[in-house]
């Protein structure tokens, strides 16, 4: 867990010494390499670019937190380069973007200058029964249903399937998969195309070892234009919903059958409260607490055995890409999202981590007031948003302390920095990036 601050503080440190005119001058040049069609400064792009999924923090909500002088939309991954050799020259800042899905603020160009939107290189290249090789803007799904196509799964996909993959390796980390191979700096990525900030940028290709440093750095160390990512054989999958007269049976059997073999692909879980608040469906019952998972079909049967022996119920078994997909999209953050929608302005959250979450719930759950947990099975341990009703900073920040007694790792969702072996990222950002102009402004 990061060691960052719960909560960010807005300075200037890191800001680099651009000028009105030297954000005109750079506009020409990306006029001249992209076209006009792809420099925009309209006041829709400008706001679009600005923002992200932190909305969701009632701390970086209430913030400035930054907007672009002009947004630019390469339509090659060979005009990449040329874009960051001319932001170099023009000593302006870039900020990658894909589709904006993370929650942290991470993608907001904190110090202005160019933000460059990735989406349109979205360009799938090669697909093999070992991985699959595309473009950073190719959406998560697209990659999951290539992947299906060719008989074969993804690794690991983000739960907002909508993501590009060059904005999941720069700034995700988990999702559908991870209970089986981890996070997605743990061997998901074979291989990377990066472009560095230098006066004589190009794209160069990382194997191997030499490519996973560059993994979950927020496009600070480099700009990731396309990646090679593991696949392996595709599984029966069955999609599994039970319910449960309490939420302490369904995460303790959440907890019991994650280790049933073959493993799961995602294991979810909630009190009665919280899925009242997602989409309405008919597996969603209402004054139940649910769990629901992505199971492979040769555990089904002992999977629905210990639900039952829990006292759980089973609601529904459903098959296909189209239903594990839509399973994916109701897990890690996205309760908490829905949680949001249906009580505007009342709860905040923080991501948690530790077996305590279950052995301990009930602690958990009281240090604040109106606590519900969300549970993820992760990687050999549970994972967690914590929601909690809303007051104040020094409210949320006076509960950590009484949560990591119980044995919680805290991560806090309500900060912009690099929270993943900072330390070294800094120190790779100072030979890739050596003017400090990839996304600053995220340096504790």
């Amino acid at each position: 867990m990061t060691t960052a601050p719960l909560f960010p503080t807005p300075t200037d440190e890191g800001r680099p010494p651009f000028t009105p005119a030297d954000v005109d001058a750079l506009i020409d040049e990306l006029v001249a390499i992209v076209g006009p069609r792809s420099v925009s400064t309209l006041d829709r792009s400008l706001d679009r670019a600005s923002r992200d999924g932190s909305y969701m923090s009632p701390i970086l909500s209430a913030l400035e937190t930054g907007a672009p002088d002009v947004v630019c939309y390469p339509r090659t991954v060979e005009a990449v380069p040329q874009i960051v050799r001319a932001a170099v020259r023009h000593g302006v800042p870039i900020t990658t973007r894909g589709k904006g899905t993370g929650n942290y603020g991470q993608v907001v160009p904190r110090f202005g200058g160019v933000v460059m939107d990735m989406t349109s290189l979205s360009t799938i290249h090669e697909v093999t029964d070992h991985a699959i090789t595309a473009d950073a803007g190719a959406r998560m799904i697209a990659l999951e249903q290539a992947a299906w196509a060719h008989g074969s799964q993804l690794w690991m996909y983000p739960s907002t399937v909508q993501s590009t993959l060059g904005g999941f390796l720069a700034g995700g980390s988990a999702g559908t998969g991870t209970i089986v191979h981890g996070r997605n700096h743990m061997g998901f990525v074979e291989a990377v195309d990066v472009v560095f900030a230098t006066e004589d940028a190009e794209i160069i290709h990382l194997e191997g070892a030499e490519a996973q440093p560059f993994v979950h750095t927020y496009g600070v160390a480099g700009i990731i234009v396309r990646a090679r990512i593991r696949v392996e054989p595709l599984q029966d999958w069955k999609c599994l919903y039970a319910s449960f007269d309490d939420h302490h049976s369904a995460f303790t059997t959440a907890m019991e059958i994650s280790t049933i073999s073959p493993l799961p692909r995602l294991l979810s879980a909630d009190r009665a409260e919280v899925v009242a608040a997602l989409p309405k469906d008919p597996a969603f019952v209402t004054g139940r607490a649910n769990l629901r998972g992505i199971i492979d079909a040769d555990s089904l049967e002992a999977t629905e055995d210990a639900i039952r022996a829990a006292g759980g119920r089973i609601e529904d078994v459903r098959d296909g890409l189209v239903q594990s997909i839509k399973l994916s999209t109701l897990s890690y953050n996205h309760p908490t999202w829905w949680l949001q929608k249906a009580h505007p302005g009342k709860y905040f959250h923080f991501e948690c981590q530790g077996n305590a979450l279950v052995e301990h719930l009930d602690e958990v759950e009281g240090v604040y007031d109106g606590g519900m947990l969300h549970l993820e099975v992760g990687y050999e341990m549970m994972f967690g948003m914590l929601n909690g009703i809303y007051s104040s900073p020094e409210q949320m920040a006076a509960g950590v302390p009484k949560l990591r007694e119980l044995g919680v790792g805290i991560h806090s969702p309500h900060q912009w920095y690099v929270d993943l072996d900072a330390d070294r990222v800094q120190a790779l950002a100072h030979k890739t990036d050596p003017h400090g102009l990839l996304n600053p402004g995220r340096w504790m």
